[in-house]
């Protein structure tokens, strides 16, 4: 985890996974970078929120693969939901709902979150009958805000196609990436 700048309750707190992602953002709002994965990402953001202040608002910028053919540049996510977490079976063994999805706003794509990075076209081909996009921070992240009252936005930029050759383009392509979500940014946060 590392974060820079400070966090006040009037500004945003814009929290991203590796610094790759990060590399153009200029140093005028605070940053929190979390590291890879929902563990990572949760006990980060848990942390700094439990120290506070709180900011304004989280706002999760990142990279994620697109599920269908088509999908490209910046979107904000409507609706997220853990992939990875068997919601169902754990009803049916408790009666209680862990890892519920969570509705962020009226429009914008689904996106689904896991501790796997989605490098096979079955995997791919699986999730896109229940999303649009994938990552594997965005539900940590907003179920961490939600709890702790801070309202939050996911605004991630296409920076793959999910499955084969995954890896290999999200290395090509995170500095433009980084580089839309900077831009994205000034646009529509400064």
């Amino acid at each position: 985890m590392e974060l820079s700048g400070t966090i006040t309750p009037d500004r945003p707190l814009l929290v991203l996974a590796v610094q790759h992602e990060a590399q153009f953002l200029d140093g005028g709002l605070p940053v929190l970078l979390t590291g890879i994965g929902k563990v990572n990402a949760a006990s980060a953001l848990a942390g700094v929120l439990a120290r506070g202040p709180l900011p304004s608002a989280v706002i999760n910028l990142g990279t994620a693969g697109a599920l269908r053919p088509g999908w490209t540049g910046i979107h904000e996510v409507s609706t997220v939901f853990q992939h990875d977490l068997d919601t169902d079976v754990l009803r049916s063994l408790t009666g209680e709902t862990y890892g519920a999805p969570l509705t962020l706003s009226a429009e914008g794509p689904v996106l689904a979150t896991g501790d796997s990075f989605i490098a096979d076209d079955t995997a791919r081909d699986a999730l896109a009958a229940r999303a649009d996009l994938v990552d594997m921070e965005g539900y940590a992240l907003a179920s961490v805000a939600h709890e702790a009252g801070v309202p939050v936005r996911l605004v991630k930029h296409v920076s793959d196609d999910a499955g084969e050759g995954a890896v290999k383009t999200w290395r090509e392509s995170v500095a433009d990436s980084a580089r839309a979500l900077h831009d994205w940014v000034v646009k529509n946060i400064l």
